[in-house]
């Protein structure tokens, strides 16, 4: 790839001179770590998701980062798919009425296995709850989380979870559903899932006038659809080209040399740890969760 020059200790990178900005992409436990110190090597931090494990770990990483100057961006790609943007400009104009439900679904496809296959040896930390933090909820279901407070605008208030996980024997879940009730009362279901044939990944907004669907866009791949439903009539637009990523990339690569705040900031990233952890919480103990909103 015409690299400059490569390191097997990261503070060593972080030294040097030519360095503007690091991609974490460690494992989730060690994100809070490397982000600080890229943060007080002068570094801006564009910071795989989860952003961290925990919330103190989040926040540390947020003023970290601050206390430097430098930018933290979170990486939620879906943000950056055409469809999505579209249907939050719609939302924001009114066009579907007041949003009123709403719901997001990544689910891994697999047919005919009872486990998912193993993962390489480069990925085996995957399967460590204690790097990892979660099964398909850090895999899919932080996506959905983050594009649902994308699309709404809203903050979450209330989180509901049922897992097949989050146990002593098993501390990481295959599958999960989240209820997340945003400001003024909307509601919303997140499915994640590892284990499941021929998924349908959708993100759906019903609104008091018209419903609107991006249809197989919840993905690492580009491609799907936007569906707009309204009083029987209904309209589709494909996209069949694309990529998610460097456009998330350039983004923040913009947000670095103009001094805006990334898409999505290190506040985003905080807040989806916020939910989750919730989501977790919620879990184990069978009970609601009430975020604390500060």
């Amino acid at each position: 790839h015409g690299a400059e020059a490569g390191y097997d200790d990261y503070q060593a990178l972080l030294r040097h001179p030519g360095v503007d900005a690091v991609y974490v992409a460690s494992p989730n436990a060690l994100h809070a770590e490397h982000t600080i110190a890229a943060a007080r090597a002068g570094k801006h931090v564009l910071c795989d998701k989860p952003m961290a494990l925990t919330i103190e770990d989040g926040r540390a990483m947020v003023d970290a980062c601050r206390a430097s100057g430098v930018k933290l961006g979170a990486c939620f790609h879906l943000r950056h798919h055409p469809a999505h943007k579209e249907m939050r400009r719609l939302i924001q104009s009114g066009r579907i009425g007041e949003p009123t439900l709403a719901e997001a679904q990544w689910v891994s496809g697999t047919r005919g296995l009872a486990q998912p296959p193993p993962r390489p040896a480069l990925q085996g930390w995957w399967e460590d709850p204690n790097l990892v933090g979660g099964g398909a909820t850090m895999a899919s279901g932080v996506h959905c989380i983050d594009l649902l407070r994308f699309l709404l605008g809203k903050e979450v208030t209330d989180v509901v979870a049922l897992t097949d996980g989050q146990t002593e024997a098993r501390p990481l879940e295959q599958r999960a559903c989240i209820t997340l009730r945003f400001q003024g009362g909307l509601l919303a279901q997140v499915s994640a899932a590892r284990m499941a044939p021929d998924p349908r990944n959708d993100a759906v907004i019903y609104g008091t006038n018209a419903r609107l669907s991006a249809l197989g866009t919840m993905s690492m791949a580009f491609g799907g659809e936007l569906e707009q439903a309204d009083g029987g009539t209904v309209s589709r637009t494909r996209f069949p080209k694309g990529n998610m990523y460097r456009s998330m990339v350039e983004a923040f690569q913009e947000a670095v040399r103009q001094g805006g705040e990334p898409d999505a900031s290190g506040l985003d990233g905080l807040r989806c740890i916020e939910i989750t952890r919730a989501a977790f919480e919620a879990a184990r103990t069978g009970r609601a969760v009430r975020l604390s909103g500060d």
